[in-house]
């Protein structure tokens, strides 16, 4: 069987939360770069791929699968170990509100065309605060989302990784990259911190995938 490809852009939140599912889940894949700010995603090519025009997209199995989350529940459900769900119905939701609370509401809201917009009528420091502000709202609210029972102080539930920390470890290094603080937030720097060592979470970095980093990298193989 073909090894998955995945089309995605370095620094997408989106495509982030899909390459540490599969590193999860030891599933080696090929990846095609997608320069989102060369709008490489509106391209002929990248609609063929995805109608939407957006990243990421997997193609497995035979079929090409677009939406980070579905991709990352369908990885779960054809290659069930490690669960990224575990099998607690309530459980279950409990990781999927924390999902969606990043994927459908922290993060379309700081995306790149919306910023973008937000710059245009108002300005780059609108765009800044406008950015930062949705950023640290949005982790407040999962700090509170993860007084729960199945937190215990590691990941987003119980002692392995999850959905959830697929989805909320991306954007905590959007908000580091755009200078939101959240040490303040206990439950939040507990993940940040049993994710940040974990070999599949280092190896979906998106230092890993710097184009300009690969580039002086390049450059230095030359001289």
């Amino acid at each position: 069987m073909a090894r998955p490809v995945l089309y995605d852009y370095w620094r997408s939140s989106a495509s982030y939360r899909v390459r540490i599912a599969l590193n999860l889940k030891a599933i080696a894949y090929d990846r095609v770069a997608v320069d989102l700010v060369a709008s490489a995603h509106r391209s002929a090519d990248h609609l063929a791929v995805n109608p939407q025009g957006l990243v990421p997209a997997l193609e497995i199995d035979g079929q090409i699968l677009t939406q980070s989350l579905a991709i990352i529940e369908y990885l779960d459900e054809t290659r069930p170990e490690p669960a990224l769900l575990p099998g607690d119905p309530l459980a279950r939701a409990q990781l999927r509100r924390l999902a969606l609370a990043v994927a459908c509401d922290i993060h379309p809201v700081s995306n790149l065309g919306v910023l973008a917009r937000v710059g245009a009528l108002a300005g780059p420091q609108a765009r800044a605060d406008w950015n930062r502000d949705n950023i640290a709202e949005g982790l407040d609210a999962i700090e509170a989302m993860l007084d729960y029972p199945g937190f215990a102080g590691r990941f987003c539930h119980g002692r392995e990784p999850s959905l959830a920390d697929c989805a909320l470890v991306p954007q905590l290094y959007n908000a580091a990259r755009w200078g939101v603080d959240f040490a303040h937030l206990p439950r939040v720097s507990a993940v940040s911190r049993a994710c940040e060592g974990h070999p599949a979470f280092v190896a979906a970095h998106p230092d890993q995938f710097d184009p300009s980093r690969e580039a002086r990298a390049f450059q230095g193989e030359r001289a």
